[in-house]
């Protein structure tokens, strides 16, 4: 018992950052309120681009992916490479919450989802099951493309990873295809879309752009 407990104090010294994973029940808690709430009174996000963006099911295949991406690259960072870690997760929760507190006081949601489906097939079907299990609500931005940017620029800014190009090249192709889906699927609208890069792109200034910025300034410092 004890050589036990000697072990997991030893894992949990080593893996301490797993704390970064609570913010999770915050995140479920208040998106599913959230969820349970806005069911109508809400404002319709729109655009005139989406009136011509096709419904292509087969882009159920790169939005489920979505799940498989932001996990991998989460555990990888989790067991190799903890400053990453930190990073990549606290630009994922300050975009996550940032995106909850624009949907409690900006109620939103789509008018997009076809009602009737020209073709039957498995990529229906699967569509057919997402719209049951997701609503068509709290939309803006949308965090599918949000969070592949982030873990892109995670991937991106790992100096273990740019040994890689392949990983770089399959994480941008990946990132663009969910960016795709989003819309292909009529998840989202291309307002949503525009709104998540953009939060990307501010974000990303303080969780990482800064850093680079204050190297150069380190480096001229003499001891």
């Amino acid at each position: 018992m004890h050589m036990l407990w000697q072990k997991f104090k030893e894992l949990f010294y080593k893996y301490h950052h797993i704390w970064v994973f609570l913010y999770g029940f915050i995140y479920m808690g208040w998106f599913t309120y959230l969820e349970r709430t806005v069911t109508d009174h809400y404002f319709v996000i729109h655009s005139v681009f989406d009136n011509y963006i096709p419904f292509l099911e087969v882009f159920i295949i790169p939005y489920f992916l979505w799940f498989f991406y932001i996990g991998v690259t989460l555990f990888y960072f989790f067991f190799r490479d903890k400053q990453g870690f930190y990073k990549v997760t606290a630009l994922l929760a300050i975009g996550m919450t940032t995106f909850l507190v624009i949907c409690t006081v900006f109620p939103n949601g789509l008018n997009l989802r076809p009602t009737v489906f020209e073709r039957d097939n498995i990529f229906i079907d699967m569509v057919k099951m997402l719209y049951r299990t997701d609503t068509p609500t709290n939309v803006l931005p949308s965090l599918h493309v949000y969070n592949s940017i982030g873990c892109h620029i995670a991937i991106c800014h790992s100096d273990e990873l740019l040994k890689y190009k392949w990983v770089q090249r399959g994480s941008l192709l990946l990132t663009v295809l969910i960016v795709l889906s989003t819309m292909f699927l009529k998840q989202h609208s291309v307002v949503d879309v525009m709104a998540a890069c953009v939060m990307a792109y501010f974000i990303y200034q303080f969780v990482y752009a800064g850093e680079r910025l204050r190297i150069p300034k380190l480096a001229r410092q003499t001891i």
